[in-house]
């Protein structure tokens, strides 16, 4: 007779098995689109992709002090924003320990109103982004290296506004494909991240940036089909478990807000 315990573990295992294979299969059926959607771009299909293209682009740079102004303020509750994997597992490879934390505003179709309170002109900027994917503060450790990976889809692009970056700037950058970037404060920049990429922090000091994924400008089959693929991807796990980790990781930041805010105002009775 089977016990409950030996069923539970058939049933992880069956999880388990089943999603490897999705995610096995949908890495395959994203690349054999991406040649497809590549053609169908409105603004070319290079690696880092000219800023001319994203006129919205420009009121993050104007702005961007007031945005390091609301991620400092962040930032004051650092040990309570999650690692990137803790939000996504299947990011395990690219993401441990505690050295790359996410403070997300949009993630998964959502907007996380609550984090969001925290950075309102942040969050108004980014109201602005046609077809806004994901939006978070990337905050990672010094001395940490990103693997080499690829991202889902290319008709999604990744914008870096450069916030918090160590005083060695050349020894700080991201890999995609053939070219190196290196962040600067107050800057922007655009790329595929269907090309491999991947980060160095060769530094002492963290990096922080603000990070935001928009729909690829493309024809009108390039989009319909692109749109279709985001559709099935919201049904699988890589889409519900991080869905459901989110809300969670902001319940926790906000009670932990509470609490330091009520910790400051025993202080000040005191």
């Amino acid at each position: 007779m089977t016990s409950a315990s030996e069923t539970e573990s058939w049933t992880q295992k069956l999880k388990k098995a089943r999603r490897r294979f999705i995610k096995t299969r949908g890495k395959k059926l994203s690349r054999s689109l991406a040649n497809f959607l590549g053609r169908q771009s409105l603004v070319g299909d290079t690696p880092v992709l000219d800023n001319a293209n994203f006129p919205f682009l420009k009121p993050f740079t104007d702005n961007w002090q007031v945005i390091l102004g609301e991620t400092k303020e962040i930032l004051k509750h650092r040990d309570d924003i999650p690692t990137f994997q803790e939000i996504s597992p299947d990011q395990y490879r690219i993401a441990t320990g505690k050295n790359w934390r996410t403070y997300i505003l949009y993630g998964f179709g959502l907007k996380m109103e609550k984090n969001c309170r925290l950075a309102p002109v942040t969050t108004k900027l980014l109201e602005q982004v046609p077809n806004l994917q994901t939006a978070w503060f990337s905050i990672l450790s010094p001395g940490y290296h990103i693997p080499a990976h690829r991202g889902v889809t290319k008709g999604i692009l990744r914008a870096h506004l450069g916030l918090i970056i160590p005083r060695e700037a050349e020894k700080c950058w991201l890999r995609v494909d053939n070219t190196i970037n290196v962040w600067r404060p107050g800057e922007i920049f655009v790329f595929d991240d269907t090309y491999e990429h991947e980060v160095y922090n060769n530094t002492d000091e963290e990096r922080v940036i603000l990070l935001f994924d928009f729909d690829r400008p493309m024809n009108f089959w390039g989009r319909t089909l692109n749109n279709a693929f985001l559709r099935a991807m919201k049904f699988t796990a890589f889409y519900q478990e991080p869905k459901r980790n989110l809300e969670t990781a902001e319940a926790r930041m906000e009670a932990a807000i509470r609490r330091a805010d009520k910790n400051m105002e025993s202080l000040s009775d005191h």
